[in-house]
């Protein structure tokens, strides 16, 4: 059993309070992971995690698969079989070419996007864009079929290089760890400027998420992830959402699940912000 109370929640949640980004691991025996692991795994399942949505309020749930499992998405499928289909939802990993009727087995399982998903670490790759295109817009024309959105997880570079894409998808999308630009670079960086103005003038589609604040700010404070939340929230708090991340996988030992919750009082110091954030917005989003 995973340990959660690193420090006391700062504020209560809303009655239906969500985590709209969390994963689960099982036993590497039962659930082989996929080659060109970015991470070494942990053992983080269902019963670990609902200790820590407890301690937080959180009422309701959306899985995240994540890259150790690459597209096979039976983990997380498993794990949401043991929870109220009117509380779960998931994004998955899925190849674009799947059939019309694996897409509807995981639409009445209570999936609602599917992520694309780049380490956020990942160098300047020249090209990268061009040859992720076709899926993206292959993705795009099916979730729009299906109600569903598209899920990013890029480093910053790579985001501000998607931008006019982004502009142009036919379904919502968001950005994991408020897109990746750094924390450290301010809120004037060259990508972040451009991403302000896509949320304010843009057409209304790009979400972001409050996740991760460990991999796109300085420890152990995150104190530079403050004026890039304040400035998202000034243009976009209808489109803001947040996931605890958990279980953090190479940050495990380095942050505290309680402490990250807790940055949320100082990002968004009134309640009517924070309940848009943690309820109203993904309720509209997933479809609660």
């Amino acid at each position: 059993m995973l340990t959660h109370r690193d420090a006391d929640p700062a504020f209560q949640s809303p009655s239906l309070a969500c985590d709209a980004h969390f994963h689960v691991f099982g036993p590497a025996e039962r659930y082989p992971y996929a080659g060109g692991l970015r991470y070494k795994p942990p053992v983080a399942e269902l019963s670990d995690y609902l200790g820590l949505a407890e301690l937080l309020g959180m009422k309701r749930f959306v899985f995240v698969q994540p890259s150790a499992y690459g597209r096979d998405n039976s983990c997380m499928f498993d794990a949401m079989r043991h929870m109220d289909p009117a509380l779960r939802r998931a994004i998955v990993d899925v190849d674009e070419h799947i059939s019309d009727a694996e897409f509807a087995v995981m639409n009445d399982l209570g999936v609602r996007g599917v992520r694309i998903n780049v380490s956020p670490v990942h160098p300047h790759e020249e090209g990268l864009l061009e040859h992720m295109l076709p899926r993206i817009q292959r993705l795009d024309a099916r979730c729009a079929e299906l109600g569903w959105h598209l899920d990013f997880l890029l480093p910053g570079w790579l985001t501000h290089k998607m931008l006019p894409t982004l502009a142009q998808l036919k379904v919502d999308h968001s950005l994991a760890h408020m897109g990746m630009f750094l924390g450290a670079q301010g809120p004037q960086q060259d990508g972040f400027v451009q991403l302000l103005d896509l949320l304010k003038n843009g057409p209304g589609k790009t979400w972001i998420k409050f996740t991760g604040t460990y991999r796109m700010a300085t420890a152990p404070a995150f104190a530079d992830a403050l004026p890039m939340a304040q400035a998202i929230l000034g243009v976009a708090s209808d489109r803001v959402i947040w996931g605890s991340d958990y279980p953090h996988l190479s940050f495990a030992d380095k942050v505290g699940s309680v402490a990250l919750f807790n940055l949320l009082k100082d990002w968004a110091p009134d309640a009517a912000t924070r309940q848009k954030i943690l309820q109203d917005n993904p309720a509209r989003l997933f479809g609660f």
